[in-house]
């Protein structure tokens, strides 16, 4: 059920007021009917069926009723993800504090004694509490449309970072965004939260961030490299750590541009790291990143046959790759039937 408008029809704040008091249900009715539109209820059994069909901006809810108490009901309203957002402000005639004190650390926003109920103090009572509902409620709406702006405008800031390197190469352009696409997928059949699937996909986005120091003849050489060429090839994790390094908003970027070439058997580069010493993140993208080189069109090969990818990833595991990990992206390849998971070179 989608929550209600704020307003009622009448163009008033809507109030609810819970007491098994009928005096205390005319009093506070009189009081408040003039500025808002005032619902009246007898018992929390009443009040709980009554919020399933309205929600109101305010509830006053009676401390002591028979049947389902006060509190009962204020613990039953803030369990419902439809009703835990009212807020509620306890009416009571007690004279001590430990009630007081119960009621706010329960979830009460507010208390107000009927002893006497002071019509001046339940009208601003009511208004400051329904206006600062209200606030705090546009604020709201106004920090996740930041937050979204804010995501979008990241990640179109480091698809265009990623796009940067990729055109070095016009073999290798959709390379960094496909790899970020198929570390996300393992990270989440990994059962990451969307959280971490979300930073592994940016740190996939820009795990070759380093080559824009490689010279472009190198990266566009269609024969074999020389072993100085090579060399200066195996800088760019370093140098892609170098620059991710200071991003302090996402620190994990650089873990992913340092260490996706690093090997399980530790044979790969640059720190030589072995096994479960390479960051988790590293080891999904090193197979995110073979696997989409070998199934894309470059400048010394074709992309390779399903089975034949298949193989290479199947014995690689434990020397190269991290052997569960590799196995997640063999179920990925054998689930896709007509082998969609490659480069599209239609759309390139």
């Amino acid at each position: 059920m989608e929550n209600q408008a704020e307003i009622s029809f009448s163009g008033k704040s809507e109030v609810l007021v819970v007491d098994d008091s009928r005096m205390i249900l005319s009093m506070t009715r009189r009081i408040l009917e003039n500025s808002y539109s005032v619902h009246t209820v007898s018992s929390g059994e009443e009040c709980l069926e009554f919020v399933k069909t309205h929600t109101p901006n305010l509830i006053l809810l009676d401390f002591h009723m028979t049947g389902i108490d006060g509190l009962e009901t204020l613990h039953r309203l803030k369990a419902n993800l439809l009703t835990h957002h009212i807020p509620v402000i306890f009416l009571t005639g007690d004279e001590h504090n430990e009630t007081e004190i119960k009621s706010l650390h329960d979830g009460a926003i507010d208390f107000i004694s009927k002893n006497p109920l002071v019509p001046g103090v339940l009208l601003q009572r009511v208004k400051n509490t329904i206006e600062l509902t209200l606030l705090q409620k546009n604020l709201q709406l106004e920090v996740d449309k930041q937050t979204r702006q804010i995501k979008k405008l990241t990640r179109e800031i480091m698809q265009a970072l990623s796009s940067t390197v990729d055109a070095k190469d016009h073999y290798t352009r959709g390379h960094s965004a496909r790899v970020a696409k198929y570390s996300a997928e393992i990270a989440r059949r990994m059962g990451k939260s969307e959280k971490e699937q979300e930073e592994i996909y940016y740190m996939g986005l820009l795990h070759d961030i380093g080559k824009i120091g490689v010279a472009g003849s190198i990266i566009r050489k269609n024969s074999r490299l020389t072993a100085d060429e090579f060399e200066e090839i195996k800088e760019h994790p370093m140098a892609g750590f170098q620059i991710l390094k200071n991003i302090t908003a996402l620190p994990s970027l650089a873990v992913g541009a340092r260490w996706h070439h690093e090997h399980f058997d530790g044979s790969g580069y640059p720190d030589h790291l072995k096994g479960y010493q390479i960051p988790e993140e590293a080891r999904i993208i090193a197979v995110a990143d073979v696997y989409d080189a070998l199934t894309s069109k470059r400048s010394y090969s074709e992309i390779r046959p399903q089975a034949v990818v298949r193989d290479i990833i199947e014995k690689s595991k434990g020397t190269h790759f991290d052997p569960d990990i590799a196995d997640i992206m063999l179920k990925m390849i054998d689930e896709d039937k007509d082998y969609t998971m490659k480069e599209n070179l239609q759309e390139e």
